[in-house]
């Protein structure tokens, strides 16, 4: 986030998270989102961000006055009166995430801490076209905003409106929702929120998606590949087992991706290219892939999951996990998605086996663990309200939050 920069893009944010001023007060939320309801004091405060004791008086005095900020009591100080120790409030806003995926929807309402206040799936049919889809996807927000009490849908006609609801907790107020986070298949323009040509989808080729649905919601919408969100997500949520912070998510479900962490940052690429993993051809002349090659990745791996060859998809899938250690040298590989939910432990294990085995032979690559990505029912669906929170507290590094208005 840039100092000066807002988070909510307006048109249905709450008042409390629009009055985040920038780079300074992003900073203290997010220590304050760490302390968690335990809380930490303003001395603390200043010690770790650098800032002024005087500086961050001003700014908590502030995030307090608008409701992001209370009183969490006491602590005993070494010397002098004990310190007052101050929290974030949770429910002072509210993000929506959304996994759009070729078969199925996914949506869940959390607090600014990222914990689930709701969920909902429901049955998709992607090749409906983008209309359709934006029809369905709103229909998922406006009852998961009523399940998650989050008031009335208010507003101009077809739209949510600025949606709120009572708060809860001292200095809550009326919490609003931030947006809508939209993770779904690319290929995509992240900054335009547009569509290109989906695999299997052609007729998404150019759909503004982020335009349609901020039109028929009201409320700032982001949209980035499922992959990236799920990435996004797990950074946060601390994934890595190394400093340096690089990890590939991959994700088997009707179709086969990958999100990138190099270095803490999620990499897209100049045209959200990254992550393409799917359609590597790993065998010349094989069989024929929907995006017009052969031999890919993603047309094996389903081929086999759908004979029911798991352990063959598993070492399909190892093969290109090994690939992209060697290529780019991260340090984890993460497996999520429908296919290998039903079978965890046995892709797992032939992942691992076939990226271990790869170190052996060629030294190139090794120590790399294989695991399965935590929470992963809803990561791709949590990472995609991620896109909305993370610029919030200053983590514009691994959330793109340009397409947000």
């Amino acid at each position: 986030m840039r100092g000066g920069e807002g988070t909510s893009g307006g048109g249905g944010g709450g008042a409390g998270v629009t009055a985040v001023r920038g780079h300074n007060d992003a900073l203290v939320l997010d220590l304050l989102r760490g302390a968690g309801p335990d809380g930490i004091s303003r001395l603390e405060i200043a010690e770790r961000t650098g800032l002024t004791p005087q500086a961050v008086s001003k700014i908590t005095a502030r995030l307090r006055g608008v409701g992001l900020v209370a009183e969490a009591g006491q602590r005993a100080s070494t010397g002098g009166k004990p310190r007052t120790v101050l929290r974030l409030v949770p429910e002072a806003g509210r993000a929506v995430g959304l996994h759009l995926d070729r078969d199925s929807l996914t949506a869940v309402l959390v607090d600014l801490s990222g914990a689930l206040i709701a969920e909902r799936r429901a049955p998709l049919d992607f090749g409906a076209g983008g209309e359709a889809v934006v029809e369905a996807a709103a229909a998922e927000v406006a009852g998961l905003l009523g399940e998650g009490g989050a008031g009335e849908m208010a507003g101009r006609p077809g739209g949510l409106g600025e949606v709120r609801s009572e708060g809860h907790g001292d200095g809550a107020g009326r919490p609003g929702v931030l947006g809508v986070g939209v993770a779904l298949p690319g290929p995509l323009d992240h900054r335009q929120g547009m569509l290109h040509r989906v695999t299997g989808f052609p007729e998404w080729d150019g759909f503004p998606l982020r335009k349609a649905l901020r039109r028929r919601l009201g409320l700032p919408v982001v949209v980035d590949k499922d992959t990236n969100a799920a990435a996004l997500g797990l950074a946060l949520a601390g994934a890595t087992v190394s400093p340096r912070g690089s990890f590939a998510y991959l994700h088997l479900g009707t179709g086969l991706g990958a999100g990138l962490v190099l270095g803490g940052s999620v990499y897209r690429g100049e045209r959200t290219g990254a992550g393409e993993f799917g359609h590597q051809v790993l065998q010349l002349d094989g069989p024929a892939c929907e995006c017009g090659n052969r031999g890919c990745v993603e047309a094996l791996c389903l081929a086999a999951v759908g004979r029911g060859a798991i352990d063959e998809a598993a070492r399909v899938l190892g093969e290109g996990a090994a690939n992209l250690v060697s290529l780019l040298d991260i340090d984890l590989v993460l497996l999520g998605g429908q296919a290998i939910a039903a079978a965890p432990q046995r892709f797992v294990r032939g992942v691992g086996a076939v990226v271990d085995e790869r170190a052996r032979r060629g030294g190139a690559i090794a120590g790399v663990p294989v695991r399965m990505a935590g929470g992963a029912e809803r990561v791709v669906a949590d990472g995609a309200a991620q896109l909305l929170l993370a610029p919030l507290f200053g983590r514009a590094n691994v959330a793109f939050p340009a397409n947000r208005n």
